[in-house]
């Protein structure tokens, strides 16, 4: 994976900053939904590019200044999140089109004519976000639904669409799924690793009010710890066995597990830790007492979609055990209610869960394993 690459992700990840803004500022339910719709039709962009430079690498310079032009799109389309439902929506439209332009462009060196099968239905949908900053309420929300499903029919289109490549006739989703799984799943989990420094940064601001005492210290130990339960249980173990299990898939069949794994499961592993992140950030200056329910919600709910996301990542790519990450995701919903004691009560609980659940998970592990050869 080229440095590029990484300082891309550095720029998408602005984009997770911004929605834990959004959430901080308002944890309803109305706000996640929005939340949601921005952040889908985002990631699918953010994937076309993980695969884009998965197989068309920026080595040359003309590649490296036209992917630095779809990073200022990503990165205008970020600053624009906080006010895209009201005065810059069409500012973010507008940015976004130039994104999915940039990987059409040079996703057409692999694909020539054959492009389009994909770029026209991720233009129109990059088009219907753009009207939909031009008008408010029921329409507006209608656009933004009508990209996301603009979006999930490029590769259905793309499948029916047979090319001529260098190794001979083949569907152009088929072509898009020969990707180096070493090179996708490093791409990833440094994804993720980027998308944790947010509740990290999170951990900061939620800080920065309070007098440094033994009590804080206390409750930012409690919420570095719980923001490792979320790297361990990935990293642990996961990152390794997706890598096997892309890497024993060809074509098609290596196309379709990549976008159940790497986008339908991220999508809640990722806005899990945003709304981790947004829940916090309201806690932790406030560890002695009450934590409203909102926040409760956002920190308990944050683990909760996280594990959700792995359990179905690990269900998609074959990964056992997951019974375990299942009684995790009840587990750790039934700790809002020590927010009622004090906001460290809730942290302490979350960590003790996540803790146990690991353990246990890595003794299941091992005893499921067969026996060494003799």
């Amino acid at each position: 994976m080229s440095t590029l690459e990484l300082f891309f992700d550095l720029v998408f990840v602005f984009t997770i900053t911004q929605l834990t803004v959004l959430l901080a500022d308002d944890l309803s339910f109305a706000q996640a939904g929005r939340v949601l719709l921005i952040f889908s039709v985002l990631y699918w962009m953010y994937g076309a590019y993980a695969y884009l430079t998965n197989q068309v690498p920026p080595e040359t310079l003309a590649r490296r200044v036209v992917l630095v032009a779809g990073m200022f799109g990503f990165l205008t389309c970020a600053l624009a999140v906080p006010k895209v439902f009201t005065s810059d929506g069409v500012a973010f439209g507008l940015a976004f089109v130039l994104v999915t332009a940039v990987h059409s462009t040079l996703y057409a060196l692999v694909h020539g004519k054959y492009v389009l099968a994909f770029a026209i239905p991720n233009l129109v949908a990059a088009g219907c976000v753009t009207a939909a900053g031009a008008v408010d309420g029921v329409p507006s929300d209608l656009l933004w639904l009508a990209a996301v499903l603009l979006q999930q029919l490029a590769p259905i289109v793309s499948s029916r669409i047979t090319g001529e490549y260098a190794d001979g006739r083949a569907a152009v989703t088929e072509h898009v799924g020969e990707l180096d799984p070493a090179h996708f799943v490093e791409r990833h989990g440094l994804l993720l690793i980027i998308a944790f420094g947010e509740s990290i940064v999170a951990i900061g601001h939620g800080a920065e009010e309070s007098h440094l005492d033994w009590t804080l210290a206390a409750g930012i130990a409690l919420a570095l710890a719980l923001a490792a339960t979320l790297w361990w249980s990935y990293f642990d173990a996961d990152e390794s066995a997706a890598e096997h299990a892309l890497g024993a898939a060809t074509g098609i069949k290596r196309f379709r597990l990549g976008m159940l794994a790497y986008y339908y499961s991220f999508i809640p592993m990722l806005l899990g830790i945003a709304f981790l992140s947004a829940g916090l950030k309201k806690a932790i200056g406030h560890l002695a007492h009450e934590l409203p329910a909102a926040p409760a919600v956002a920190l308990a709910g944050g683990v909760a979609v996280f594990l959700v996301g792995d359990l179905c990542f690990r269900w998609s790519l074959g990964i056992a055990p997951m019974r375990y990450r299942a009684v995790g995701i009840l587990a750790v919903l039934a700790t809002v209610p020590l927010a009622r004691a004090a906001s460290a009560a809730q942290l302490l609980g979350l960590t003790v869960v996540m803790v146990l659940m690991l353990v246990a998970e890595g003794r299941g592990r091992r005893r499921d394993a067969p026996p060494a050869p003799a």
